[in-house]
């Protein structure tokens, strides 16, 4: 069995577990300016699961879009279910940090993430979250959302790492490289993709730079794709 991780730009990505589409953190063409789908054409992919982070609308712009026009389970934390379901999304599954459920693809927990969150459209959405999935193929996955450096990430470490981890480096809103390194180590990952960078000039960073130095200082990989490129973990 194979897992394939897809950047989408900015923190989306679309996840492929042996045939289980999954997408994270909707934010598409036209409000993303570095995303080159549109989520009518993502929703042409038939996702069967959409996880959200937080509320902010470079994660969700696009989600009641993509949420109503796949009937997808979108799983997140509760104040943004309601949201959905207000807004006509009735196939919803609420979590909140420090509690697991399985799904078919394997068992998610919602993880804390230090940052803030309110939906596009002003409402409160709760506290933000990231996500470590125990696929199962075997294949763990933590997706950290935006967040600053926590030591709670050495919790995920101390009951074993992850194969990957997804983690942001833009600095300014999120944690930056420096934090990123050590965040990486926290988490015993053996695989790092970075995120939520130079999608606008405030998380403008030198992405290869941080990919040399984390490979250098920690031996941990760390792969820079382009938008639209994919990494499998066989």
């Amino acid at each position: 069995m194979t897992l394939t991780v897809t950047w989408l730009s900015h923190a989306t990505w679309s996840i492929d577990a042996d045939g289980t589409r999954i997408i994270v953190d909707p934010f598409l063409k036209p409000h993303n300016p570095s995303a080159t789908l549109t989520a009518a054409e993502v929703a042409e992919q038939g996702p069967q699961f959409i996880l959200v982070t937080h509320g902010h609308g470079d994660h969700t712009q696009d989600l009641l879009e993509l949420a109503k026009a796949t009937n997808a389970l979108v799983v997140c934390n509760f104040e943004i279910a309601e949201w959905l379901q207000q807004h006509g999304v009735s196939n919803v599954h609420s979590m909140n940090h420090g509690g697991a459920y399985n799904f078919p693809f394997g068992r998610v927990k919602m993880t804390i993430a230090h940052h803030s969150s309110v939906l596009p459209d002003g409402t409160y959405a709760g506290n933000p979250g990231g996500f470590l999935i125990n696929f199962n193929d075997g294949h763990d996955l933590y997706i950290a959302g935006d967040t600053a450096l926590t030591y709670d990430m050495r919790l995920i470490g101390e009951v074993g790492g992850v194969d990957l981890a997804i983690l942001p480096v833009g600095d300014n809103y999120t944690m930056g490289p420096e934090d990123a390194i050590v965040a990486a180590q926290f988490v015993k990952a053996k695989h790092v993709l970075p995120a939520h960078y130079n999608t606008f000039p405030w998380i403008a960073i030198d992405v290869e730079q941080f990919a040399r130095r984390l490979q250098r200082e920690t031996g941990i990989d760390c792969t820079v794709l382009e938008v639209g490129g994919s990494l499998t973990l066989d």
